[in-house]
């Protein structure tokens, strides 16, 4: 069998279980949230930490990876990926649940950035869109499981079993790294690992997460938010200029790798879309829960719509930009996907399941046309013994996106419905019509952060214009001596 093939079908194991993860935490959050007795804010923060961890560490990754070997670090993610989903199972308060999670982001994190830098290794040119999309289906046929199984398991026992599922995939997939995977290019031994840009960037972030939840309260945290959203900018324009300015160190974030112009389009109109993307998931699954009373079983089983358009979409779209390109695919998938936005904007209490299937189903055939172009552009650009930083860049950035987003969603519905009565009806939505008119309002923040979610993505069709199928360019070559 060609090492190709090798490659894929060990890396898809871990996308796979990251895909599980991620959307059985989802469907499951006001499950979570009822019975640990979770303010909004820490429920939130069971996603976020999750993204928060595996965001900050995917730098620091990327550049390790390229320095002890990509498959090394790969194996070592199972196993940690598989300790923090048992510590989620066991977790009897939300704070250590979140804690559970954030050892998981670092697992993932490892699986993830190096999951697309091996795959970009083994696999030829002109044969990579195919690849990547095979292995992005993968991400999404586990959140497709994810999503069933988490209804299934809700229905009939206890939220633990949504991590417990997660171990004997991570000990098989542990195994399997070990004895199938090599190291197929040079590592990039040259200089130190940049510590201080490490650092800058973690605080600056969390900071600003931070920020955004203090802000989320209303009145009470404004003083708290407004501290955090100052200092954290500070500290993130204080990282960018010291990546651009160092000398000594070869720096986290490497600048010449934004002078290759697919790689910075494509991956600001990924961070772009995931604020505007992941937000919009978690408020469909708050609105057929809270809003509609539907059942996790229900609520899983309609949040297929968008993986079934998906996976009839992506296969086909990446096999054809590797022919055509990949800006047309990303700037038309992009657009589809603002549509699907915008017809979220017009649910109701009385619109019932209908409009909520259709606007997904929309959403799963832009996703599916724009996502495997895009990645296969980002890494078709850069040289071969830079793709671990790159992939890791990458990432990080669409994990920003994500981390955000959750957040944001709850800072706009803020707007329209009180933090403390939000907060109510997500741990009060199983005792019926008890909070009717808060479910008014709920709608009407949900509807507000369905257009401007809608707008930031429209916004990111102007970098993927950028984007485009090509081979290393000059720039990226130059960068390697």
């Amino acid at each position: 069998m060609q090492y190709k093939w090798v490659a894929l079908s060990v890396t898809t194991v871990g996308t796979l279980m990251a895909g599980v993860d991620a959307r059985i935490v989802l469907v499951g959050l006001p499950t979570i949230a009822e019975q640990l007795g979770a303010v909004v804010a820490e429920v939130i923060w069971v996603s976020q930490a999750y993204l928060f961890a595996s965001t900050i560490g995917l730098l620091l990754i990327g550049r390790t990876a390229d320095l002890a070997g990509r498959v090394k670090i790969y194996n070592y993610g199972f196993i940690i990926f598989t300790i923090g989903s048992g510590l989620a199972a066991i977790s009897f308060t939300s704070f250590e649940l979140i804690g559970a999670r954030m050892v998981q982001g670092v697992g993932v994190a490892m699986l993830i950035t190096n999951s697309a830098a091996i795959l970009t290794d083994a696999t030829p040119k002109n044969e990579l869109g195919k690849i990547l999309g095979i292995s992005t289906i993968a991400y999404r046929i586990g959140s497709v499981m994810g999503l069933t199984l988490s209804g299934v398991i809700l229905s009939i026992t206890d939220w633990r079993a949504l991590f417990y599922i997660n171990i004997p995939i991570g000990i098989f997939g542990t195994v399997w790294a070990h004895y199938r995977l090599k190291e197929v290019t040079s590592r990039d031994t040259r200089g130190k690992m940049d510590w201080v840009g490490f650092f800058t960037f973690s605080s600056g972030l969390g900071l600003l997460l931070l920020a955004i939840t203090y802000l989320s309260y209303g009145l009470s945290g404004y003083t708290f938010g407004f501290l955090m959203l100052g200092v954290g900018s500070i500290l993130m324009i204080f990282f960018i200029r010291l990546e651009i300015t160092k000398r000594n160190v070869p720096p986290l974030l490497d600048p010449t790798l934004f002078k290759i112009k697919e790689f910075a389009g494509g991956c600001l109109a990924q961070m772009i879309n995931a604020i505007a993307w992941s937000g919009i998931m978690i408020m469909v699954s708050f609105y057929l829960q809270v809003v509609l009373e539907e059942s996790p079983l229900q609520t899983g089983l309609n949040l297929l719509a968008l993986d079934a358009t998906f996976l009839l979409v992506g296969p086909l779209s990446g096999r054809l930009s590797d022919k055509y390109g990949s800006r047309y695919f990303s700037m038309i998938g992009l657009g589809i996907s603002s549509i699907a936005f915008f017809m979220l904007a017009f649910v109701s209490e009385s619109s019932g399941v209908n409009l909520i299937l259709a606007s997904l189903a929309v959403l799963g055939v832009g996703t599916g046309l724009w996502v495997s172009p895009n990645i296969s552009s980002i890494m078709g650009s850069v040289p071969a013994n830079r793709r671990g930083i790159a992939s890791g860049f990458r990432i990080t950035l669409a994990n920003v996106g994500d981390t955000a987003s959750f957040g944001l969603a709850i800072l706009i519905m803020t707007f329209a419905i009180p933090y403390s009565t939000l907060n109510n009806l997500v741990q009060t939505y199983t005792y019926g019509g008890q909070l009717a008119g808060a479910r008014q309002e709920f709608v009407l923040g949900f509807q507000l952060a369905a257009i401007v979610f809608a707008s930031i993505n429209a916004v990111a069709i102007i970098p993927a214009s950028l984007t485009k199928r090509r081979e290393a360019t000059e720039v990226g070559a130059k960068m390697v001596k």
